[in-house]
């Protein structure tokens, strides 16, 4: 485990009623759905990882907006802490998944909660008004 925490961004992006997702494909939670997002790097602004970040996983482009909320994730090998932007999409294509993302796609709010989700995803979205439901 690093000394210190990591610090990490995720990227919410919703539109037309769905939340742009991806299943990662490696690493903590691999095979699991989550939002784009990852490690700040050194010199780089908590925006321009959320930006860097979804491209990199999703190829879309997008512009950070506000920020929602904040996780921390511990385990025996990790300790993360992610802050969570809202995000427009400036792209129409649909997303490819790229990185370290096994699948990208936008998935409608109603089916999301039924995925298997990273750890407390559902509720973090839920307490951030964004899934109505989580059940």
């Amino acid at each position: 485990m690093p000394d210190r925490p990591e610090v990490c961004v995720g990227a919410l992006a919703v539109a037309d009623d769905q939340l742009l997702m991806i299943r990662r494909g490696h690493g903590p939670a691999g095979g699991r759905w989550s939002v784009p997002g990852g490690r700040v790097e050194r010199g780089e602004t908590l925006a321009e990882a959320v930006v860097r970040e979804l491209a990199e996983e999703t190829n879309l482009e997008a512009m950070c907006d506000q920020f929602v909320g904040w996780v921390e994730r511990i385990s025996d090998d990790h300790h993360y802490l992610i802050l969570d932007f809202m995000v427009t999409v400036l792209s129409t294509d649909p997303p490819r998944a790229g990185d370290d993302a096994a699948e990208a796609a936008w998935i409608p709010l109603v089916h999301v909660a039924s995925l298997p989700l990273v750890e407390g995803l559902a509720e973090f979205l839920h307490e951030h008004g964004i899934l109505p439901t989580f059940a």
